[in-house]
């Protein structure tokens, strides 16, 4: 009997009337992931970039939030060409690549996601998760809609080809990283500083005049609503790793009192 796929997050953005918020998978606990992904969030996001995962780590990730409606996306530590069909082949039907400036970067991600003729990424479904091995009927023909895209832009140079990445065939969307946009202008660990958020918003304009949904990582619940007012259509509004820590602490200071200063705390 075929199986169908679930929908993929290009098409949950189309589908959706409202922002999109997620949360950020750093734990590379399949328990962690499947308490994440049972929360009533839209999206997941399991991170191989500043993560402790492999292969077989976001498999079983893959695996414990099946059971939810909720939407994985994979961010492959690097934009190379191996990493993402594995990834794909492990059943990821979204990824996202870090450290996208140009265009040619974008269509080289764009390819390697995608089956000849368009694309070069390698025949392996019969042998693998993303085809269900093969029990998806036209898995091979119709792989371009079981997968989605994105992209995201972290420097400068991204920020000023921001429209020409969106516009990239092959490309579903882009998410702008504020952290590392911060760090390229001179100004680390300062990621909601105005002249930071302003680059934001100028990448908010290039991939929306190009018609694609732009997302953004805010943790910060003041920055994040600021930033939907300005366009985005999904967001990272938290980590696993960033709410044990800061819950953890509450408990510690209720009941013991904290010695943590909540001003050392930068970065995401």
């Amino acid at each position: 009997m075929p199986i169908r796929l679930s929908r993929t997050l290009r098409d949950a953005l189309a589908e959706a009337g409202r922002p999109l918020y997620g949360g950020w998978i750093t734990t590379g606990s399949p328990v962690v992931a499947e308490i994440m992904a049972g929360s009533g969030l839209d999206w997941v996001l399991i991170d191989m970039e500043h993560a402790p995962n492999g292969l077989e780590s976001v498999l079983a990730q893959l695996y414990a939030v099946s059971g939810y409606e909720v939407t994985p996306v994979v961010r492959v530590p690097i934009g190379e060409t191996v990493i993402i069909k594995q990834v794909l082949d492990l059943g990821a039907q979204n990824i996202l690549v870090p450290m996208v400036s140009t265009p040619e970067q974008a269509r080289a991600v764009a390819e390697a996601a995608q089956y000849p003729p368009f694309g070069r990424r390698g025949v392996g479904s019969a042998l693998a998760r993303s085809a269900r091995w093969n029990r998806v009927e036209g898995y091979l023909a119709d792989g371009a809609d079981h997968v989605s895209v994105f992209v995201q832009i972290e420097t400068l140079d991204g920020v000023a080809n921001a429209r020409a990445i969106a516009e990239t065939p092959g490309v579903d969307g882009v998410f702008v990283g504020p952290s590392d946009l911060a760090a390229a202008m001179g100004l680390l660990g300062m990621q909601t500083h105005p002249d930071v958020t302003a680059q934001v918003r100028r990448a908010f304009a290039g991939v929306t005049a190009a018609g694609k949904p732009v997302g953004v990582n805010a943790f910060d619940p003041n920055q994040a609503m600021a930033y939907v007012r300005e366009g985005a259509a999904f967001l990272l509004v938290g980590a696993d790793a960033a709410l044990l820590a800061r819950g953890s602490e509450a408990l510690a200071d209720r009941f013991i009192g904290s010695p943590h200063d909540e001003t050392s705390r930068g970065g995401y």
